[in-house]
């Protein structure tokens, strides 16, 4: 029993590999058949089209007035930030406790006028410490000189004492230089752009208090193709319109870059205001036009 069940299962194999064989023979033939339809079928010719503009010339006239258009497609529209000339960050020279604040965020100032106004009543103690020190120092100093003369002192107490004094004289420098940052005034004229501090907060040296700006004059920058360079003067004018406002003001090259970014072929420009628009505040940004002058 066991060799008739062999023998159907080796029929079995066989006539499946027999199936086998003749899929694949049909397969072979009919990849074959398609290839050879292919090599034998013609080639149609590609119809030659002409070039529209040999066919149709353009008119001198359509020809010229087709300039300003090419030349209006190069007109691009540039953004534009406006920036104060002189900005900065003041911070605390000392650590101590923020007495008054007498400018409020937003408000003008005067240069030289007072910003920041610190409790320094330690500091002021520890000068006065000091001062006392350096008052003892040079009686000693003294005292010592007139016994050199009747030969009552040595040498090194007579030197101790005139160290003692220059000591006691630099602990008063350094007093006066503490307390003298314990008031920030204002470097020059402008506005407070942001108080980063309130009243009777206690802050660490080196931290910053206020954002200042002048607002006197504000500039434009902005950013516009390196080839652009080829062109592009200090004094020349254009027109920007600010979003904020909406109006247009006139304007004037000042300052190019003193790079060209390799990247994105740019460079930074910087323009002036034409007048005093006082509606204008830094930070207000616009779009420029700047059109290519004509290629000759």
């Amino acid at each position: 029993m066991r060799s008739s069940v062999l023998r159907d299962a080796a029929s079995r194999l066989k006539k499946q590999r027999l199936r086998a064989m003749h899929v694949v023979a049909c397969l072979t033939l009919s990849a074959v058949s398609v290839f050879a339809v292919a090599q034998t079928a013609p080639v149609k010719p590609q119809p030659v089209v002409a070039d529209p503009a040999a066919a149709n010339p353009v008119p001198g006239n359509a020809a010229s007035a087709r300039k300003p258009v090419e030349r209006a497609a190069l007109r691009q529209e540039i953004r534009a930030q406006l920036m104060p000339r002189r900005y900065t960050t003041l911070a605390a020279e000392i650590g101590a406790k923020i007495n008054r604040l007498p400018v409020a965020e937003g408000a003008s100032f005067r240069a030289g006028q007072l910003l920041v106004s610190f409790d320094c009543s330690i500091q002021q103690a520890q000068l006065q410490k000091a001062q006392a020190e350096f008052v003892g120092a040079e009686k000693t100093l003294g005292a010592n000189n007139e016994l050199a003369k009747l030969n009552s002192v040595g040498n090194l107490e007579l030197e101790l004492s005139r160290v003692a004094v220059d000591k006691a004289r630099a602990e008063v420098s350094t007093g006066k230089s503490v307390l003298s940052k314990c008031a920030v005034v204002a470097p020059f004229s402008g506005r407070i752009a942001e108080q980063k501090v309130r009243e009777q907060q206690f802050v660490q040296t080196g931290q910053p208090l206020l954002d200042i700006l002048d607002d006197s004059s504000l500039e434009l920058e902005f950013i516009v193709p390196s080839a652009w360079l080829a062109w592009i003067r200090p004094g020349g004018t254009f027109k920007v319109v600010i979003d904020e406002t909406g109006k247009t003001y006139p304007a004037k090259f000042t300052r190019i870059g003193a790079r060209v970014d390799a990247v994105s072929q740019s460079v930074k420009l910087a323009a002036a205001l034409d007048g005093r628009f006082p509606e204008l505040i830094a930070g207000m940004s616009g779009r420029i036009e700047i059109t290519p002058p004509e290629p000759r």
